[in-house]
């Protein structure tokens, strides 16, 4: 059975990447599926600077304290160690604008390689604590996925597609997504927030028996 899923997502959001291992739980149990994966834009914090911010002085700002920044991040880094990540929150100093890294990510999805850089860019970002506002970081990225790393210095360079991003974005918000990860299954059902892989299943299950009516139907 083949199925879109769309998944709206920032690369600097933890939850993302949870929610990401648990999908990928989810189709591995179904492997007779065939899934084309779309990734879109969503900026959890379309007004950081272009330059970033500190990412202690950031995320304490964000929470109240530094001690409540730090206790919303033990959290996150133990639901993500039950799906086999090992979140280094420590190594990450700085809090990047990420729309970059969206253009990024966009122009991958032409070369059919939009998975493999959103989850290096995920690696990079709270694994090794790489600075995703910084052009070289994400040009990494794109060569280590397969891209042409001169040809994405150069469009990093312009302005290209970034009202593209924002609008997307935007939309986003206008459909009513305050929060991600989103997923949108076969333009039909969403699921919200890091949900468990049974959630997929559940879902997947639906629409292959919706698909099997419709056909009966025809």
């Amino acid at each position: 059975m083949n199925m879109k899923i769309d998944i709206i997502s920032d690369t600097v959001c933890p939850w993302c990447l949870i929610g990401k291992r648990k999908l990928e739980a989810a189709l591995e149990q179904r492997p007779d599926l065939d899934v084309d994966i779309t990734w879109h834009p969503f900026q959890l914090h379309p007004d950081m600077p272009s330059e970033g911010a500190d990412r202690k002085e950031f995320t304490a700002k964000k929470f109240g304290s530094p001690e409540r920044a730090k206790e919303l991040y033990e959290n996150v880094a133990n639901a993500g160690s039950l799906v086999g990540l090992d979140f280094k929150f420590s190594e990450i100093s700085r809090a990047p604008n990420t729309l970059n890294s969206h253009r990024v990510i966009r122009w991958a999805d032409s070369a059919g390689l939009q998975n493999e850089v959103v989850e290096i860019l995920f690696r990079k970002f709270f694994m090794d604590g790489e600075d995703l506002g910084d052009v070289e970081v994400l040009v990494s990225a794109a060569s280590e996925a397969g891209m042409d790393a001169d040809l994405v210095r150069e469009l990093l360079g312009s302005d290209r597609d970034m009202e593209l991003i924002s609008k997307e974005d935007t939309r986003a918000r206008e459909m009513g997504v305050s929060g991600v990860p989103f997923f949108i299954l076969d333009n039909k059902y969403a699921l919200s927030g890091a949900q468990d892989s049974t959630a997929f299943l559940e879902v997947f299950k639906k629409i292959e028996a919706e698909n099997n009516d419709n056909s009966e139907t025809v």
